[in-house]
């Protein structure tokens, strides 16, 4: 059974590899065969699909669509743009800017709400806005991995090693994985400013974006705000995040209909919930929890701790860049759903705790995605926009960004996690 479960895992992961825009069929299939030849039954699968982390995930889409429709992160980023004093550092804020916003909201949707600023600027300022897209999208997926609720492996960590949203700020006494992220940002500010070096021409004057709706930026507030208050209750249910996520979507969705008297906006914001993102997930859920219980990620997790020679620091190592070359390529969701169960297994062999591993695979996962055009979903989006403004983006001039951006990010999460959790 354990070769059985092994061998579909494997071709379901190399066809996920070949044919990315099928990698929800994929899923789906090698789930359905676990489930027709006995290597997880019907209720442990159900039980296996992290319903939690899928509540989340679609109210918080839905949410950061009314959100985007209301032009607010527009505003904020003229805002911005106002105190800075040339081209350079407009290009520098608005990475940074992206980054906060990305803590937040989902890395696709930041780079669609601040690709159309970016592309504004660089025209008014007659540069190429093919640097300035770059940088916006490279930190929004530096940032996705600093709170619960900044990008979908995040949310899978929450869910699978019971972090609330407070825990990725501080978590036993320590700092957490907030802080090596932000430490990894700030680090950027040098390589962004030398990459950006030439570009002194001032920014004229602009006026600013009318906001059309504030209720939406109220209840993206509310919802991180009652992500909050919700981590201090005790013994509370395993989908409250999941049901404040989608309730809030709720109350927006509600209200839209009552203002616009249609389903214009609901309908936009149901659009945005990428349902085939949802099903993947639940796929793989169940074809992890079905080569869990076949024992394959046990002998996965001995493998690497074979690798690093039983020593901690070394297969910590190994997770961390194993992870970045891994991302760079592949996308980060189903190589991260994989890599939990086998990190907890790793942690248990050594005797060690599974934190330092945990926020380990998140920094290398999330971050490695920045090396190249195809390693996230928010890099390919930016190439597309560019492509759709008549702009020719090779793998050279995502390359000059990407890679001295990831690797200072990396190296501060890297040493960052190894010192406070090792």
């Amino acid at each position: 059974m354990k070769l059985l479960a092994a061998g579909i895992f494997i071709a379901a992961y190399v066809l996920m590899i070949l044919f990315t825009c099928r990698r929800v069929y994929v899923a789906l299939a090698a789930a359905v065969l676990f489930l027709l030849l006995g290597i997880i039954p019907l209720k442990e699968a159900i039980l296996a699909v992290d319903w939690n982390v899928l509540m989340m995930l679609a109210g918080t889409m839905g949410t950061v669509s009314l959100f985007t429709a209301s032009r607010m992160p527009n505003r904020l980023a003229d805002l911005l743009l106002r105190k800075t004093p040339n081209a350079m550092w407009a290009a520098v804020v608005m990475s940074l800017f992206a980054g906060i916003v990305s803590a937040f909201v989902d890395n696709v949707a930041t780079v669609l709400m601040l690709a159309p600023v970016g592309l504004a600027i660089a025209k008014r300022l007659d540069m190429s806005p093919v640097p300035m897209l770059i940088a916006i999208s490279v930190s929004s997926n530096l940032q996705g991995a600093a709170t619960l609720v900044g990008d979908t492996t995040s949310i899978m960590l929450g869910g699978y090693a019971g972090m609330d949203f407070l825990d990725f700020f501080f978590f036993q006494g320590r700092f957490s994985i907030f802080w090596g992220v932000e430490l990894g940002a700030v680090a950027t500010i040098p390589v962004l400013l030398f990459l950006f070096r030439r570009d002194r021409g001032p920014i004229p004057p602009t006026p600013l974006t009318p906001v059309e709706d504030y209720v939406p930026s109220i209840l993206l507030l509310g919802n991180v705000a009652l992500l909050i208050l919700a981590s201090f209750l005790p013994e509370k249910p395993d989908i409250t995040n999941g049901l404040i996520c989608m309730g809030i979507f709720l109350i927006g969705g509600v209200r839209a209909l009552i203002r616009e008297k249609g389903f214009t906006s609901v309908q936009k914001a149901l659009a945005e919930i990428d349902v085939a993102t949802l099903l993947l997930l639940a796929g793989l859920f169940i074809v992890i929890g079905g080569v869990e219980r076949a024992g394959v990620i046990d002998a996965i997790a001995q493998f690497m701790v074979n690798l690093g020679g039983g020593n901690l620091f070394l297969t910590y190592t190994v997770v961390v860049w194993g992870s970045v070359l891994m991302s760079a390529f592949i996308d980060n969701i189903p190589y991260v759903a994989t890599m939990l169960p086998v990190v907890t297994g790793i942690s248990e062999i050594l005797g060690c705790t599974p934190y330092v591993l945990y926020f380990g695979l998140l920094v290398g996962a999330t971050l490695g995605g920045n090396l190249t055009p195809i390693g996230a979903s928010a890099n390919i989006t930016t190439i597309g926009i560019l492509e759709k403004q008549g702009c020719s983006v090779g793998t050279k001039d995502f390359l000059r960004i990407g890679v001295p951006f990831t690797l200072v990010a990396v190296i501060c999460g890297y040493v960052f996690c190894w010192l406070v959790w090792r």
